[in-house]
């Protein structure tokens, strides 16, 4: 995917005003990266799990069909991959059969489909569909569109909670106004028989009893009207009780664009990873800007990078560093599975310590006694199931500590150097380099 479509993408989905000009925008990006797949937008009823609405962008224009297509008929594994969102589901053999389903546009092979939800609040909102023609050599359209969702799917979350409180809003000004208007009415009408009882003069028997009556009728009224006065004064409460709910909507609304400003932080650094990997900078330049990427994103004063020795599994050399402890040198050789870059490369799971010094594990990062905080997170780099490396920050600034969000923004991260390394032959590039230059 070329490093400008995913700036050009954001700045579309930030300047769109409503979700279909998302949308579009969207598909202009697929256009960019191929131009013979179709994306797909799917709302939900999330009552009955069904899918109740296809829309696809044709020829510039926005087309939308009515669906009745149930979650249920998704292979159970391709319906938890979906329900969980944040990864494609490759439909894989049974693409023909589903894109029928999901009245996709036809293919003459019958391509690739795959399919990603899109959640607001932990539920499932919605669904995007990508499909792709078969091809023999190159990597499929779905790993490279992946970022692209990742910037709608938080367009798609900012429209939903714009949808919700201004339905919030409505409901409660109907409310209000129907109980203000049900009281005015009853208030007019007992100044009326007010009226009428005032304007009668000297009654006799008959006009006597009817006025006994009317004063009875008048009683009942003034305590209808008490009654429905407490009713508004009840309403009034909750009116006060929902706008203080709407309070904490705004300051949760705040907590989610400001994750949405580490985000995009997060992508402009992608976007900046993947112009120098475009440059074809000399080896060393690019391991240090990899690193940069991490280490600025993370905001961590001490990082580094280990790439695997060409040639012998069983290695990793220190590839670029950043603040570490003089006697720390690049090219120093690590062993896969003796300390913490090590283990996470034999695990190739990620590990996140919030204090190292409760931890289990006998060796710090790098065996380094300067380590100024006892946070860091080691996060495996591997690419279709190959490891090539290992990447560790820490010493957060203000001396922070790193949680379970930080290690799924390292994970974008991580992929984006795994490629990227991968891509220019890093590891080997560099390998060479230190040997002819010690």
């Amino acid at each position: 995917m070329p490093p400008h479509t995913l700036a050009s993408l954001a700045h579309a989905l930030s300047a769109a005003t409503d979700l279909d000009a998302a949308f579009v925008a969207l598909s202009e990006g697929l256009a960019e990266t191929d131009r013979g797949s179709y994306v797909a937008l799917f709302r939900l009823d999330a009552k009955r799990a069904m899918l109740r609405e296809r829309a696809l962008v044709v020829d510039g224009a926005l087309q939308r069909v009515a669906l009745e297509a149930s979650l249920e008929q998704f292979p159970k594994n391709v319906g938890r991959i979906i329900a969980e969102g944040s990864l494609f589901a490759d439909l894989a053999e049974e693409s023909p059969g589903f894109a029928r389903m999901l009245a996709m546009p036809r293919e003459s092979d019958g391509g690739w489909l795959s399919v990603i939800g899109l959640r607001v609040d932990g539920q499932l909102a919605g669904l995007i569909a990508l499909l792709e023609p078969k091809r023999v050599f190159g990597t499929r359209v779905s790993e490279r569109f992946s970022p692209m969702v990742a910037l709608f799917e938080m367009a798609f979350l900012r429209f939903a909670e714009r949808e919700a409180r201004r339905e919030a809003v409505q409901t409660l000004e109907d409310v209000t106004q129907k109980v203000h208007g049900d009281y005015l009415a009853r208030l007019a009408a007992t100044e009326e028989q007010l009226r009428e009882a005032r304007s009668v003069a000297k009654p006799d028997a008959s006009q006597a009893a009817a006025l006994l009556s009317r004063e009875r009728d008048d009683a009942r009224v003034a305590e209808d009207t008490r009654r429905s006065t407490r009713k508004l004064v009840v309403l009034e409460e909750q009116l006060t009780a929902s706008i203080g709910a709407l309070e904490q909507a705004h300051v949760e609304l705040h907590r989610r664009s400001e994750a949405l400003r580490q985000r995009t932080r997060t992508l402009y650094l992608v976007d900046r990873a993947l112009t120098l990997a475009a440059a074809r900078e000399e080896p060393q330049r690019l391991a240090d800007g990899l690193l940069a990427l991490v280490g600025d994103d993370m905001q961590a004063h001490r990082c580094s990078l280990f790439l695997r020795v060409p040639g012998d599994p069983s290695i990793l050399y220190l590839a670029a560093g950043r603040g570490l402890a003089p006697h720390v040198k690049e090219g120093t050789i690590v062993t896969i599975g003796i300390g913490v870059a090590g283990k996470v490369a034999e695990s190739r799971e990620p590990l996140l310590v919030m204090d190292a010094g409760e931890d289990a594990m006998p060796h710090p990062l790098l065996g380094d006694e300067y380590l100024t905080t006892g946070s860091f997170i080691s996060f495996p780099l591997v690419l279709h199931d190959e490891l090539v490396g290992v990447v560790n920050v820490t010493n957060r600034a203000q001396h922070g500590l790193f949680v379970e969000d930080d290690v799924e923004r390292v994970r974008l991260l991580g992929l984006v150097i795994s490629l990227i390394a991968r891509e220019a032959q890093l590891p080997e590039r560099l390998h060479v380099s230190r040997i002819e230059h010690p």
